[in-house]
């Protein structure tokens, strides 16, 4: 191993050539000091892993244990077996390779700060005591079972030596620190107590703040320490306190001209965005753990700065809570002030969610289609809380508040209700609001928490995305704190006078701002307190001072369409792939602008029931329908056509300050093209329209025209395109500061257009001209022929091999002198920007309103169009609850088939037949007949034109549903346990008003179980609860209720086939006539419909011949009932309850 062979003057033996103890290797050699110190280098350096593994266990004071004894024959033992294990052949290559590097590595060991004088020697004598501290005492190695034996002295190391010792410490502790190092190891297996790693932690780190003395060895200046591992830059500081801040957001952070990503949002923004995530520490821990602590850099990932917004949307559309962290002071502000020598101040400046992402740009502009093909999601965010009725409790009745916010449009609806353990209250208003996002305030109970998952986590209903879902906490106190909160919240607002443009023209007067908020239910004002403490961190609290678009959900001035009669009859979606294609929204949506189509869905989801109210809004579908006005609904169309983006949503966004310069000319140019279009209209008298709705409509157009060109006048066209917020204001319209920074910048320019004569004075050449090279400006460009007069002071920038580009100090000087100018001038333009947009926000509610009776245009036109098809009729209203129906048909299916619909009719009234048993052979058009029924109904009472021939209608309260069979399995019911719980909800909420279909009830259980619950049913409905009922069974039997209604409450219909005679493979072929007939259907048909469905033929004639013998066997059963009910009949007792049982057998046969 080039060590000397001598050790202490003897002649060392075979072993003790194998076998160098740690304590010989270290010992004074006997060649020559230029050669020792080569040979000692080399041994140090050319040690296999392993080999300085077991240098571990020989820290100083572990060399000599028991108060100085020499080392054991047991620890000689362990450290000379690992030099048996290590291949003589490798040592010499590595020697070799050494040799030349051993006097440039001497400066790459750190000692430790300490003089190398006062290192104890390793081999010192045996009377020498070590020195044991407490960082090296966790070290001792002290399991050896052998005695131990003295050992010989040597003589004290010379300087060179013990430099070695040092370096080989060093290493040792260097080793000490890595994750797979004995120290380690003790400290997962708990060998090291907190106090002790305390205490070293503390020895490192005053290790690492002490400077490195200067190295004695041949007049070199030692390396400085380097940086240690846990040690962070300052940007990563900033990273790592924003994100103890906010740990559950995904970081987005500006760094320069790009946008990163770091530690474990690095790892999330790279899956999602497919962009590449360089690896490095994930974990956001402080001091790093354990895993990483060899690691030095956070993992990163960056996106350009002109893609944020596109790469945020994707972010926040997958679930995410993304914050974007913006450098809040510039390079020249900062250079000019006293932080020039530290980072950029950052901060958290933006937070998103999916119900907080008003940012799209693209999504004004884009064309009307839903996403993924699924109804269009209305952007709600919903808060709910929960409490029990009665005291804690079960779960079976609740009570709800909720408070949903858009806040994208500005819409609110409030609710505060009672809830069974089905939940479908809270259903019906999930399905109707369609939450993207969803906080739920404190612990709500599991059947609360199963719908919620059920329906959050569920694409294929009407929310038409995952939902997110945030919760907080629920303190006892809340409800106290809540009004409090709120009334400060509205109260300063007042006080400050910020209301006074938005909520005070709404409310009429200050007062009734605070008392349409007080009269909230406990829970909705617990809603309401969470959903602006969440919408305060995301800066869209100022929504709720939009008082006026408060709206009660439960207000009963609409039509009650619970989420069963949604889904059944397909109001939003289609039950087959759940898109919107097939859906009543689909038949009757032809509106033009995004606007119009909220309006629409509204509308469609909550029909009238005011009288009043829905005669004005057919008469004004009718009126655009006949098309008296021809030229002012032309021009109607033709501006709903003209208008570009979604007026609606960049309103708010101007309302909340978030809203671009482009975007903002262009609103307020679409909006003057509006109010002029009818600018010559003062009144609703000059629209000439009979309808006032249309009259006040198109009346309140143009009332904005004199405010948007007063904010136009304002703006220069040609630089509000361009996004050039230094010319955005016309010179009439700029701030004093605005200007003041301008003439500075002028004035900064002039001086160096003087500085011209000056750098030719002292050049001695003619008047130079600046130039621009690398984005670098003003510099003085010379020819290299001549620049013997060119000034010391001078920089050099670049050059060419003709010429060389200078910049001046003077120049320097100005160039930052402009550059501030410049950030103030930035920081003064958005300034003025602000209060724009804060001015153009004081008038939102008028410009709302403008915008909200475009919206109402587009919907009455939608409808126009709609009622132009060929076969719909104008539907009339009566006071009393009547369903009186002319050949009506299926408004989808009619779209939809290529072959005509057969219309149907139907009559009834709450003073006559109220209800219907309607029997018929399977996939005879039963659920379509009283699906059309229903969505006529629906259709009436939005306000547009049925399809039929005529339609007479009293108005209906509510339709309920009860079709189809299914389970829910999420929600832990069975099918039966659905079917039951839904009728059990209709018959809850069902009045004489109502319109009830009940498709099949009591087909999920036993033919005698479910015979007895339809026929109670049905009995109870009839007879208590009266409202207006179609009832599809199975059931024959049952058609036997009819005729305990005399004045026929109770009617049997079904629906007509023809039945052909067999042919020769004993088969019966059935037309269905989809018609309605007078009568009962006493056979389903089943067989016909599993030959259509292509069971195998063996099976169909084995279940004929099951069913043929069946229904012999029920004949003669039925018949030998007959007979003894007709041989009671001729004895003498209760003749009356004889001839019932008679009547009853006669008609069963």
């Amino acid at each position: 191993m080039g060590m000397p062979k001598v050790v202490n003057g003897q002649p060392p033996s075979s072993q003790a050539k194998k076998q160098q103890s740690i304590s010989n290797f270290f010992s004074k050699p006997s060649a020559p000091p230029a050669l020792r110190k080569e040979t000692s280098a080399v041994s140090v350096r050319s040690q296999p892993e392993q080999t300085i593994a077991s240098h571990e266990h020989i820290d100083e004071p572990s060399l000599r244990q028991n108060g100085g004894a020499p080392i054991s024959n047991g620890q000689k033992r362990s450290l000379d077996a690992d030099d048996e294990n290590r291949d003589p052949k490798r040592s010499r290559p590595n020697s070799v390779r050494h040799d030349s590097a051993s006097d440039q590595e001497d400066d790459d060991v750190v000692v430790h700060g300490r003089p190398a004088s006062t290192f104890p020697a390793a081999n010192g004598s045996a009377g020498r005591k070590p020195k044991v501290t407490a960082k090296t005492s966790k070290y001792l190695f002290s399991n050896s079972g052998a005695v131990t034996q003295p050992s010989e002295e040597h003589p004290e190391d010379d300087e060179e030596t013990r430099l070695l010792k040092e370096r080989l410490h060093q290493k040792f502790r260097k080793k000490l620190g890595r994750p797979d190092s004995i120290a380690e190891i003790k400290r997962r297996n708990h060998f090291v107590t907190e106090e002790t790693q305390g205490g070293e932690d503390e020895a490192e780190e005053a290790e690492e703040d002490e400077p490195e003395p200067a190295s004695k060895s041949k007049g070199r200046k030692g390396i400085a320490v380097k940086k240690g591992r846990d040690k962070l830059t300052p940007l990563e500081k900033q990273v790592l306190a924003i994100k103890h801040k906010h740990p559950d957001t995904l970081l987005v952070v500006e760094v320069g001209y790009k946008f990163k990503f770091f530690g474990t949002d690095a790892q999330a923004a790279a899956k999602e965005l497919s962009i590449v995530c360089i690896p490095g520490r994930y974990r956001f821990d402080d001091p790093p753990h354990p895993s990483e602590a060899h690691i030095d850099r956070f993992a990163s990932a960056s996106v350009p700065v002109h893609r944020l917004h596109v790469h945020v949307k994707r972010l926040v559309s997958a679930g995410h809570k993304v914050g974007v962290v913006r450098q809040l002071e510039t390079a020249a502000l900062k250079a000019a002030g006293d932080t020039r020598n530290k980072a950029f101040e950052r901060g958290l400046t933006n937070l998103y969610t999916k119900g907080t992402y008003i940012e799209d740009q693209e999504a004004l502009e884009a064309p009307i289609t839903a996403p993924d093909g699924g109804s269009p999601a209305t952007g709600h965010l919903l808060c709910l809380t929960e409490t029990y009725p009665r005291g804690w409790g079960t779960d079976e009745k609740v009570q709800i508040g909720l408070v949903a916010v858009q806040p994208a449009t500005g819409d609110i609806i409030y609710d505060d209700f009672e809830d069974g353990w089905m939940r479908s209250e809270l259903e019906t208003r999930l399905l109707h609001i369609a939450p993207r996002e969803m906080l739920i305030v404190g612990e709500v109970s599991k059947a609360t928490e199963k719908l919620v998952k059920h329906l959050s986590a569920s694409k294929t209903n009407i929310f038409g995305d995952n939902a997110r879902v945030e919760r907080v906490e629920k303190p006892k106190t809340m409800a106290a704190q809540s009004y409090s909160h709120i009334t400060k919240f509205y109260a300063d607002k007042m006080m400050t006078g910020q209301p006074s443009s938005s909520q005070v023209e709404s409310s009429q007067e200050t007062g009734t701002l605070l008392d349409k908020v007080h009269k909230l239910s406990e829970n909705a004002t617990i809603c309401l307190s969470a959903m602006i403490t969440h919408l305060t961190e995301y800066g869209l609290q100022h929504v709720f001072d939009l008082t006026k678009y408060f709206q009660s959900f439960s207000a009963r001035s609409h039509m009650l369409l619970n989420g069963n009669t949604l889904n059944s009859l397909e109001i939003y979606l289609n039950q087959t792939d759940h898109t919107e294609r097939g859906s009543l929204f689909w038949t009757l949506d032809r509106t033009q602008t995004r606007f119009g189509q909220r309006l629409l869905r509204k509308w469609v989801g909550r029909p009238l029931l005011d009288r009043a109210r829905l005669d004005e809004r057919v008469a004004a579908v009718e009126e655009l329908r006949d098309g008296e006005q021809t030229v002012t609904v032309d021009r109607i169309k033709r501006l709903l056509g003209k208008t570009r983006g979604d007026l609606e949503k960049s309103l708010i966004r101007i309302y909340y300050k978030k809203c671009g310069r482009p975007e903002l000319l262009t609103v307020l140019q679409s909006l003057q093209m509006i109010a002029q279009e009818f600018a010559h209209i003062t009144s609703p008298a000059d629209t000439h329209f009979r309808s006032p709705h249309l009259a006040e409509a198109v009346a309140s157009l143009p009332r904005i025209g004199d405010d948007v060109v007063q904010y136009l006048e304002r703006i220069s066209l040609t630089h509000a395109k361009e996004n050039d917020k230094y010319g955005f204001f016309t010179e009439a319209s700029e701030t004093e500061d605005i200007k003041d920074h301008k003439v500075g910048i002028l004035a900064v320019e002039q001086d160096l257009e003087d500085f011209r004569k000056v750098a030719a004075e002292k050049c001695k050449q003619k008047i130079p001209e600046y130039v621009t090279s690398s984005a670098i400006d003003f510099l003085i460009e010379l020819d290299n022929t001549n620049l013997k007069h060119v000034p010391a002071s001078w920089a050099k920038i670049s050059g060419t091999k003709k010429v060389s580009r200078y910049h001046a100090p003077e120049v320097v000087r100005l160039l930052r002198e402009r550059d501030q100018h410049k950030e103030a001038l930035a920081n003064a333009c958005d300034a003025a920007f602000s209060d724009l947009l804060g001015e153009i926000g004081a008038r939102y509610q008028a410009f709302r309103d403008c915008v909200q009776s475009l919206a109402t245009l587009d919907c009455l036109l939608s409808l126009a169009d709609v009622a132009s098809q060929p076969g719909y009729c104008k539907p009339t209203f009566t006071p009393e609850t009547v369903v009186s129906i002319t050949n009506g048909r299926h408004p989808m299916v009619e779209q939809l088939l290529l072959d005509a619909f057969v219309p149907n009719s139907i009559s009834l009234s709450a003073s006559a037949t109220r209800a219907l048993l309607i029997t018929g052979p399977n996939m005879g058009g039963k659920s379509s007949y009283v699906r059309s029924v229903a969505l006529i109904a629906i259709m009436a009472q939005i306000g547009s034109y049925v399809p039929a021939d005529a339609c007479e209608l009293g108005l209906l309260d509510a339709v309920f549903t009860r079709m189809g069979a299914f389970d829910n399995m999420m929600k832990g019911e069975s099918t039966f346990m659905v079917e039951l719980s839904e009728t059990s909800d209709i018959l809850k909420q069902a009045t004489p008003r109502s319109l009830v279909i009940l498709d099949e009830l009591g087909r999920g259980t036993s033919t005698h179980d479910g015979v007895a619950i339809a026929q109670a049913v049905l009995s109870h409905i009839v007879s208590d609860l009266k409202p207006l009922t179609l009832f599809i069974t199975h059931y024959q039997s049952l058609a036997r209720l009819a005729s305990q209604y005399p004045y026929g409450e109770l009617r049997n219909v079904h629906m007509r086939f023809t039945e052909q005679d067999e042919d020769e493979s004993g088969q019966r072929d059935i037309t269905f006539l989809y018609e309605v007939g007078e009568g009962v259907a006493h056979r389903s048909y089943g067989l016909n419909v599993a030959r259509l469905a292509g069971l195998p033929k063996g099976l169909i004639d084995e279940a004929g011949q099951r069913s043929e013998s069946m229904e012999v066997a029920e004949g003669r059963r039925r018949l030998a009932f007959l007979g003894d009910a007709a041989e009671k009949l001729m004895g003498v007792e209760n003749p009356e309850r004889a001839l019932e049982r008679f009547v009853g057998g006669l008609e069963m046969l």
